[in-house]
């Protein structure tokens, strides 16, 4: 029997264990990783937009890098955390792609992100002296806006191709919904939506990609025929850039895998890991990478936490005069 896609009112996730000993225990794991993550992005957003000092265009892309692993973590832990605890695994078909249009964006603007903080290092390293005329505020402000706007353009249209479909199951084999996983659901054919998958993901992937490989081959060409004081700035500047970059690239290779190919002879828990570890990796990653390795960063995080920790023991001290 046929099933259209305004029949399906729920999506049933089939990868997810039965209840036993371990439940509360991976929720717990979960609910810390969840607060480490949040706790840490947004210190570092907050220690970003009060210091003046830090308001300048490499900051800035790290600040919407940090509010996208806010964005990309908070569209996967709460659902993660509430199915773990259900006794049924479903979720509706709106949730279901909401779910798709977050964790889909979240993926292209951090690859879009990435390709622009490589492309601010290649101006800073290679033209040092033009940088503040070609690295603008107003081109910054440009540069984040096309950013999240391409990005959110782009999932929209793949979002809206999806919904559209007329499916023949609801059964999701993963914890969380995506795409292609509702392409596979699908009665007919699927050939605009397959074509415009793969000309999204290449152009979310393969032009930031070019970006990346043609700044760091211009830096590298500077750091062989530079002083060593232009090198240490090179390797200090984009070591955590290509750091991050490596991580979240193995993590989407992971779930493309995951999406595309059997992988039933894969233990589950290990095809769960494969699936979600560019969302819970990555935003954990990034924040400890960029805090400890950037001085400044570091050392204003240190004095934002010993000021409020100042606040709160003299409002202790205040209270028990009072009392």
């Amino acid at each position: 029997m046929k099933i259209n896609s305004t029949q399906v009112l729920n999506f049933t996730l089939s990868s997810y264990l039965n209840k036993d000993v371990f439940t509360y225990f991976f929720f717990m794991i979960l609910t810390s990783l969840y607060l480490i993550i949040v706790g840490s992005n947004v210190l570092l957003i907050v220690v970003i937009g009060v210091n003046r000092s830090l308001h300048k265009p490499m900051y800035m892309f790290l600040c919407s890098l940090f509010v996208n692993e806010l964005y990309g973590s908070s569209g996967l832990f709460p659902f993660l955390l509430n199915q773990i605890l259900s006794d049924v695994h479903t979720v509706s078909a709106p949730l279901c792609f909401l779910q798709i249009f977050c964790i889909y964006s979240y993926a292209s603007v951090e690859f879009f992100n990435l390709a622009v903080m490589s492309y601010d290092r290649y101006l800073a390293i290679c033209y040092p002296l033009q940088y503040h005329t070609l690295m603008t505020s107003n081109k910054v402000v440009f540069l984040i806006g096309i950013i999240w706007f391409s990005s959110i353009l782009f999932v929209c249209v793949t979002t809206s191709l999806s919904a559209s479909l007329q499916l023949c199951g609801n059964i999701i084999n993963k914890v969380y919904c995506g795409n292609h996983s509702i392409i596979k659901l699908a009665c007919y054919d699927t050939t605009v939506n397959d074509i415009y998958e793969y000309v999204a993901a290449s152009f979310t992937v393969c032009v930031p990609v070019f970006i990346i490989l043609y700044t760091y081959v211009q830096i590298l060409k500077v750091c062989f025929s530079g002083s060593k004081q232009t090198r240490q700035k090179a390797v200090s500047t984009c070591t955590p850039h290509l750091a991050s970059l490596l991580n979240f690239s193995f993590g989407v290779c992971f779930e493309v895998l995951q999406s595309r190919f059997n992988m039933n002879s894969v233990p589950n828990i290990f095809r769960i890991f494969l699936s979600s570890y560019f969302l819970t990796c990555q935003p954990l990653f990034n924040p400890v990478l960029y805090g400890l390795n950037m001085s400044k960063i570091r050392q204003l995080c240190k004095s934002l936490l010993l000021s409020f920790a100042g606040k709160c023991g003299v409002q202790d001290e205040e209270r028990q005069i009072m009392n």
